[in-house]
């Protein structure tokens, strides 16, 4: 289990990271969303003891992670921007690893490197950028890591690829019980893949919810009345974002479906929908309701 609890993180006279607190249950995929500049990479880094933080506590399973060589050989970070020996091939690397992890398992990475159809002998200066990508996820799956770290490692992907990805990754989470923190700004994979999600804003976390709880807890209501009506209509419900078109009205709504519901008929509409979001309009309205938006922007 990570628990993370008032963590400051500066650089220079800028606060990446403000007093931020939030826990991740072990064997699960948790998701990091967030604004550019939010602290997602910071964040990681941090989780991965390569930034040392000003002031709070990271600890995970009980140990601190900073200059701690036990607890790092536990842990695998695929980063943003990725890093590989000058020439050097897959079986160099992997050479790298199995001198710097205990737990790095050949057998495994030699699976993985088959799996995903990668030269082990090539130098991966010649591999594409999504190549490059699969290559880093293969070492450090292979480390066979309690907790691994994933910024961006979407990207560049194709779909294939993707979906290979997270087999291998779910296949470690559900064997191994290990435990995924993914940060990305494709909100359709972090649907696809995670069980919470943390949305982050100017160095804190603004909410973390369950997946399902969070496509659930938000949706669109399409509403007409026979008579003329304004927003006055949604009084005691919670809107988030409202727009009219001729006789039809739209609002972005959090709280329970049937109560909101309940609510709107009791006011004799002639339409009433209720309809989902999808995680990228959820994600959106949020950011919107902090905001965090540049619809009004002239281009």
């Amino acid at each position: 289990m990570i628990k993370v609890k008032d963590v400051v993180k500066k650089f220079g006279n800028t606060a990446a990271l403000d007093k931020l607190s939030c826990e991740i249950q072990s064997g699960c995929v948790y998701g990091l969303v967030g604004s550019n500049g939010a602290g997602k990479s910071t964040l990681l880094r941090l989780l991965c003891g390569v930034y040392r933080l000003e002031s709070g506590d990271i600890a995970i399973d009980g140990e601190h992670v900073y200059d701690n060589p036990a607890v790092k050989g536990r842990l695998a970070f695929v980063p943003d921007e990725l890093y590989f020996l000058p020439n050097a091939s897959m079986d160099r690397m992997a050479e790298l690893y199995a001198a710097s992890y205990d737990r790095f398992s050949r057998e495994r990475y030699e699976t993985l490197a088959k799996a995903f159809g990668l030269s082990r002998t090539a130098h991966i200066n010649t591999f594409s950028k999504g190549m490059k990508r699969q290559a880093a996820v293969i070492l450090a799956l292979s480390t066979r890591p309690d907790y691994i770290f994933l910024d961006e490692t979407f990207d560049g992907l194709d779909p294939a690829m993707r979906n290979l990805v997270r087999r291998v990754i779910y296949s470690d989470i559900s064997e191994r019980g290990a435990t995924a923190v993914v940060a990305s700004h494709s909100l359709r994979e972090l649907e696809d893949t995670c069980d919470q999600l943390a949305l982050l804003h100017k160095g804190g976390i603004v909410f973390e919810s369950d997946i399902a709880e969070l496509k659930t807890a938000m949706f669109k209501v399409q509403i007409a009345f026979s008579q003329d009506f304004g927003r006055e209509m949604f009084d005691g419900v919670d809107v988030l974002n409202y727009s009219k078109k001729g006789s039809v009205a739209s609002a972005i709504v959090r709280g329970g479906r049937e109560e909101v519901r309940a609510v709107l008929s009791c006011r004799s509409p002639i339409l009433l929908d209720i309809l989902p979001l999808t995680l990228e309009e959820v994600f959106l309205y949020e950011m919107e309701a902090l905001g965090y938006a540049f619809n009004d922007i002239p281009i």
